[in-house]
């Protein structure tokens, strides 16, 4: 029977989770039948030490299980794959240093594939605040500014090497600091002396440990380190002028997706808050447009009021950044739907008059809700 190694497919392992296929050792002998589970990294390295297989045809079936799910059952699974897959990035940064190249390949190849599948999803789990407290922060920002990253990108056209490079390098870029960024999201003091050291040279740090780990892509690491850099010399850590693309686009992205999330001393900004701020600060940058037009004024995941008194949520970008598709959740008195109704904001009777708070509407939209509601509207499209 043809086989391939497991190592070949190791972006259709999930820790903890069951295996879509069987696994066997170098002369096909059962090591683990389909359905059990990998539990932890060093059990995944022992069966690549091993030689461990997977005969093509169980591949075979595996893929096309996944390939025939219904769009709408996989879009209800969204929010929980969101949500595991931002543990796996966690485990991945905190990996040491001889498993950290391959986790963030395979962190990546995950995330890639959820925002291949629904990327007005993607985008809503970025604009969308979390539950007090869910998450970590250094952890969810890092899959934030990436997301933003790769969106900019494909928006500009870059290729899916370039997209995916993009996307890697603003995971990766405050590597070393990440739980320092979680414990700075609660903290209303003043920096201390430490806490600033940490900051300052962590551009070179993280570099430093992407190159320890094996990472080679030079592209990547300079980017890591130039990403708080500005032409104008004003940057840290070395106050270098030459700046590369895609350092100022991870710049960008960490200051905008930044703004997009709350911290002990500010609330969130709206995405149309954000955009302006960027715009004034990074004046004419094609990289700046890019990224605000990317997510649009009322990205998908923003709840509007129209102006025909309906609220709604905005589930797509439409031609242009001020006239999203929102699904409207209230009749024009803001009493419930029993059925959502579809508007086009390009409309002059539906256009965008407000952002709203979700504290503004009459329901509580769930992450599994939201999904739904962007998941048909997929399927119409």
């Amino acid at each position: 029977m043809p086989v391939c190694s497991l190592s070949s497919v190791k972006n259709r392992i999930v820790l903890g989770e069951p295996l879509p296929f069987s696994v066997r050792d170098a002369t096909q002998m059962l090591l683990l039948a389909r359905g059990q589970v990998i539990v932890d990294e060093a059990q995944l390295q022992a069966l690549f030490k091993r030689g461990a297989v997977v005969e093509l045809e169980e591949l075979a079936e595996a893929v096309q299980a996944v390939r025939s799910e219904s769009p709408a059952l996989r879009h209800a699974q969204l929010p929980q794959e969101w949500e595991r897959h931002s543990r796996e990035v966690k485990r991945a940064l905190s990996a040491p240093s001889a498993e950290l190249a391959g986790a963030l390949h395979k962190t990546t190849d995950q995330l890639l594939a959820l925002i291949e599948f629904s990327p007005d999803m993607a985008l809503s789990q970025v604009v969308r605040q979390p539950d007090s407290g869910a998450g970590h922060y250094g952890v969810n920002h890092s899959i934030h500014a990436a997301t933003a990253c790769q969106a900019a990108a494909r928006y500009l056209g870059w290729n899916a090497t370039e997209q995916r490079r993009a996307f890697q390098a603003a995971l990766t870029m405050n590597l070393s600091m990440f739980d320092l960024q979680a414990r700075l999201a609660q903290q209303v003091s003043p920096l201390t002396a430490k806490q600033r050291e940490t900051i300052n040279e962590h551009p070179t740090r993280s570099a430093e440990m992407l190159s320890q780990a094996g990472i080679t892509d030079q592209d990547w690491l300079d980017a890591v380190i130039q990403h708080h850099e500005m032409v104008d010399g004003s940057g840290y850590p070395s106050g270098a002028t030459d700046v590369s693309e895609l350092a100022e686009m991870l710049r960008l992205a960490d200051v905008y997706t930044a703004r997009l999330n709350s911290r002990a001393n500010r609330p969130a900004m709206s995405a149309q808050q954000a955009g302006r701020e960027l715009h004034q600060m990074a004046g004419a940058s094609p990289l700046a447009t890019a990224l605000i037009k990317a997510f649009g004024v009322f990205p998908p995941g923003s709840l509007v009021k129209l102006a025909s008194g309906e609220m709604g949520l905005v589930v797509r970008n439409g031609e242009r950044a001020h006239w999203p598709l929102v699904v409207a959740l209230t009749n024009a008195n803001g009493a419930p739907r029993g059925v959502p109704v579809t508007r086009d904001s390009a409309q002059a009777d539906h256009a965008v008059v407000a952002l709203l708070s979700a504290q503004a509407m009459p329901m509580r939209l769930t992450d599994e809700m939201v999904a739904g509601l962007i998941a048909n509207q997929a399927s119409s499209a």
